[in-house]
């Protein structure tokens, strides 16, 4: 460490500052100097890595954990490059991250340096590249504007989205001269109650029961406790989008009134339930196509409106907010009392549906069947992240978030492998706090393709002996294009299905002290559960299923049915029974 405060210093003085005590990357030429100002600190860990792509997935699992901003550290070059898609999932997201990105010196700026990122002199220009997955980005040319660039950066991330800053070694190593300490500062945020007049009126006077859905903003903001206030004075029925399933109608915040999920991978009665409201609520949410799938008919023809920090997609009378906490509790306040809606029906029950998916005979465990061993399982506390593809699809529609708990899949930009790092961020933020039953255990929910792309970063969590569980689905493929294939290409070929593996007993071989095992019984499966949730540390457990089985994903149900009902006569009776194709 250089005598005086550098760049680097000052840079995670602030971080720590601000509440954040991990910085997740990989070490590097051009960034090194960020490492080593973190070591002299006990307030502020830095995680190494082993991609910049999971790095950048843990920055955005512990920000979605509810940890507040997630910071991301790479060097130059390809290793900066990596981050590229990570970013783009918090882009897309809104997840508060802040990726500090090392540089070549400044003095090399254009002059054929190594990884020059500078777009000098025909130079890759890393400025043009991260603006467009940033909400903020710059580059910082003198030591001083550290002091303005890194609380913009910050108050940046905090509306939802990542900044980035570029930082030349120069820069970095530079020491700086009085004010070093300097404070951050704190977004004033809040919405007016005169900017809510209109939506209290508007629900005053809805006849007939009232909807929410409720999306990711609220997990963001904080604010779950807030919605339910309000859900409950609106005496609502919720649903939740895909990627904010534990915001709402989970265990202590609503249970009794859950709709389930929306959306593609959702339950077909909040369909039914939106269709009957005298007024739907969107709190926190733009409605993608994958959040409201079947559902356009529906927003259209139903008085429809939305609170939150971004216009929705969907036709909506719109009332804009940064802080959902403070506008929900003014909302439910504005409707107790005098103030409480007269025509507001309670809504009448609706059973919990489930996309009906075609029986399948095939090789290992079903998808149902692991989510109900699951779902016995788990105790309250366990928080579960889910990656891409049929198996993410299965424990979005089917595995219920645990009390207390949390339940993270991206859907920005859905890249595959992304549950891995995300796990091991979300764990460095919610196992340092105890759950109901003591420590907290985080099950990662991924499949073998997921693994093939980022799954060695359970080496992460078995260096820093992290409580994971790893549930790796190994179909040998990547079933869910192996399902377009057979639906919507007449099953003429495949490129999608791979060679025959063992996962367990694979990373059992490869990383000493990790306990890892295969199963394709359910009986196996459960006992494995149990084990695994006793066992200090990481565990992974790879469960053998099939390739050819339909997940409960909409866009493949119909095509799935109408296929096997035109090749097999014995389902035209009846096409809840017709068999998928194998």
């Amino acid at each position: 460490m250089a005598n005086g405060c550098r760049v680097v210093d000052h840079i995670v003085g602030c971080l720590a500052q601000s509440g954040i005590s991990h910085i997740f990357g990989v070490d590097g030429a051009n960034i090194e100097d960020l490492y080593d100002a973190a070591f002299f600190r006990d307030d502020i860990t830095a995680v190494l890595a082993k991609h910049e792509f999971s790095a950048a997935a843990m920055a955005d699992g512990y920000s979605r954990s509810g940890a507040g901003i997630g910071v991301v550290a790479a060097t130059s070059g390809g290793g900066c490059l990596n981050t590229v898609p990570g970013l783009g999932e918090s882009l897309a997201s809104r997840v508060p991250v802040l990726a500090l990105i090392g540089q070549p010196p400044t003095t090399l700026d254009g002059q054929g340096s190594f990884q020059d990122t500078s777009g000098d002199n025909g130079a890759l220009d890393a400025l043009s590249l991260f603006s467009a997955v940033s909400v903020y980005c710059r580059r910082v040319l003198s030591p001083d504007a550290i002091h303005t660039v890194l609380p913009e950066a910050l108050a940046a991330a905090r509306t939802g989205g990542p900044a980035v800053l570029l930082l030349p070694k120069d820069v970095q190593q530079a020491v700086l001269g009085e004010h070093v300490n300097g404070h951050v500062p704190v977004m004033q945020l809040g919405t007016r109650i005169s900017e809510l007049t209109m939506m209290v009126r508007a629900l005053r006077r809805a006849d007939g029961p009232i909807t929410i859905f409720a999306g990711e903003q609220v997990a963001r903001d904080d604010a779950r406790a807030e919605l339910e206030r309000l859900r409950a004075t609106l005496r609502a029925r919720i649903a939740t989008v895909p990627d904010a399933k534990d915001v709402g109608g989970t265990p202590g915040f609503g249970s009794s009134s859950a709709l389930g999920v929306c959306g593609v991978m959702g339950h077909p009665g909040v369909v039914a339930a939106a269709a009957g409201s005298g007024a739907c609520l969107l709190v926190g949410t733009r409605m993608t196509v994958t959040a409201r799938a079947g559902l356009d008919g529906v927003l259209g023809s139903v008085p429809t409106y939305s609170i939150g920090s971004q216009q929705p997609y969907v036709p909506a009378t719109h009332v804009h907010t940064d802080d959902l906490r403070g506008a929900l509790t003014m909302l439910a306040e504005a409707l107790t009392g005098n103030g409480r809606p007269h025509q507001i029906r309670v809504p009448d029950v609706v059973p919990h549906t489930e996309l009906p998916t075609p029986p399948h005979d095939g090789p290992g465990i079903r998808y149902r069947d692991a989510m109900r061993v699951l779902d016995r399982a788990l105790p309250d506390g366990t928080d579960i992240v889910v990656d891409a593809g049929n198996i993410g699809a299965s424990a979005i529609h089917h595995l219920p978030v645990r009390r207390d708990g949390r339940f993270l899949v991206a859907l920005g930009m859905g890249g595959m492998g992304y549950s891995f790092g995300a796990g091991i961020g979300m764990t460095f933020h919610r196992a340092a706090r105890p759950g109901p039953h003591g420590q907290r255990r985080t099950v990662v929910i991924a499949g073998d393709g997921s693994f093939f792309m980022h799954g060695m970063e359970i080496h992460t969590a078995v260096q820093y002996r992290l409580p994971i569980t790893f549930l790796l689905f190994d179909n040998h493929a990547h079933a869910m294009c192996v399902t377009r294939e057979q639906l919507f290409y007449g099953d003429r070929y495949t490129y999608n299905r791979f060679g025959p593996s063992h996962l367990g007993a694979g990373l059992a071989a490869m990383l000493p002290g990790l306990t890892a095992l295969d199963v394709d019984d359910i009986d196996d499966l459960s006992a494995a559960l149990d084990a695994a949730l006793r066992t200090d540390g990481p565990v992974v457990i790879s469960v053998e299923c099939s390739p050819d089985e339909i997940p409960p994903f909409a866009a493949f149900l119909g095509t799935a049915t109408e296929t096997a009902t035109a090749t097999d006569p014995n389902t035209q009776e009846n096409d809840s029974h017709a068999t998928a194709r194998a």
